[in-house]
């Protein structure tokens, strides 16, 4: 759906851009790291619940609402069926956040690592709001409101800064404790303090594209600033550990955290510049800036992250092949978007076929989805 997305650009094609637009992100954000963090959430903290045919239930039902938008979204964008799957979908995240919380066995419920797990889950819960919200503002004032925006923005914010990195953050330290590592709960409490503060205050940062009040503006900085200081702690918290982390990561998984550490570090200074008038009209008058922040984030952080986490805990093979095609694909067509929105900024000269390349390289992702995705199944048929 991303490649024909990027293919629209360069020829006609017979579907509704807008309507595959919110196919590819609904299936992206709930069909692949939705599923991949509930699942590892599940594997660490709640396999030994002995609740298997319940997850079951949970699970397949979460599939059949993916399946649901993913059909529905590219024919009707929102409309009443992909609306009904929609909404189905978040009564499966909340059927699952209630499983989380209500069956957690005893002995995890005193872990640092279970309880940034459970914030991370009320935070998904939190950005559900979102959704809500979007039904009330398109029958009420439609989708030229900027409460349509910022609903959407809402749901995305707390997606990513709360739900998924938060979840990440509490599956290393599920690594860390089940190797005996401690660390001081002064310190750990400090820096949970200053994640969920930064997690609440950049939120305004989002709503700086239609010029907001200046204290707007100065929240989100605050708030930019937590972030970059909870990260800070938390690298000379983990500093010591970095041998342990080596000795444990293979060599594939320990490039791609690795490349999200630094991506990290980039997305938290971008925050900071945002929260500055003149870069928040930027973003605001070249999307391009916010499209590739959102890839950053998404692919760059959060999934290179779960994949590394998947093959830890023996849930995923990552043949070389595919880490090195998804890499390029990501670092080339990340360079296009940036640099295409740069251009535009500072007045450079626009390369010469430029979305005939994004859309060629694009293309790698699905074939390294697809050499994912067969190794999968060529290692389950060996086994079975």
């Amino acid at each position: 759906m991303g490649v024909l997305l990027r293919l629209y650009v360069i020829t006609s094609l017979p579907f509704n851009y807008k309507f595959l637009l919110h196919a590819h992100s609904h299936t992206a954000l709930l069909g692949w790291i939705y599923l991949g963090l509930t699942t590892l959430v599940y594997k660490c903290f709640l396999e030994s619940a002995e609740k298997p045919k319940l997850y079951k239930r949970i699970f397949y039902f979460t599939n059949i609402c993916i399946v649901g938008m993913l059909i529905t979204f590219p024919i009707q964008g929102y409309a009443l069926y992909s609306i009904i799957f929609s909404t189905l979908f978040l009564f499966a995240s909340y059927w699952f956040a209630w499983f989380a919380i209500k069956h957690i066995p005893a002995h995890f419920k005193k872990r640092f690592s279970w309880k940034l797990i459970k914030t991370s889950i009320w935070y998904l819960v939190i950005s559900s709001i979102g959704p809500w919200a979007i039904g009330g503002v398109m029958s009420t004032l439609g989708s030229t409101s900027i409460w349509y925006k910022t609903s959407i923005y809402f749901y995305l914010h707390f997606q990513y800064n709360g739900w998924f990195i938060l979840a990440l953050l509490g599956l290393l330290f599920f690594i860390f404790e089940e190797r005996g590592v401690q660390f001081n709960s002064q310190k750990l409490k400090s820096i949970v303090f200053l994640l969920n503060f930064g997690i609440i205050f950049t939120f305004f940062l989002s709503v700086l594209w239609f010029q907001p009040p200046k204290i707007f503006y100065v929240l989100g900085g605050i708030g930019a600033i937590a972030q970059l200081l909870a990260f800070g702690d938390l690298y000379f918290l983990l500093q010591n550990q970095f041998s342990f982390i080596k000795e444990k990561f293979d060599e594939k998984s320990l490039l791609l955290l690795k490349i999200a550490s630094i991506l990290m570090v980039i997305k938290l200074i971008m925050q900071l510049f945002s929260a500055h008038s003149y870069f928040a009209k930027l973003a605001f008058r070249l999307p391009d800036f916010v499209i590739g922040y959102l890839h950053l984030v998404f692919l760059g952080i959060v999934v290179t992250t779960m994949l590394a986490f998947l093959k830890y805990f023996k849930l995923l093979h990552l043949p070389k092949s595919f880490v090195w095609i998804f890499l390029i694909a990501f670092f080339t067509t990340e360079a296009l978007i940036f640099y295409k929105a740069t251009a535009i900024w500072l007045g450079l000269p626009f390369l010469s076929g430029y979305y005939n390349f994004l859309t060629v390289l694009s293309c790698l992702f699905p074939v390294a989805v697809g050499v994912l995705f067969f190794k999968q199944v060529k290692s389950l048929y060996l086994s079975a």
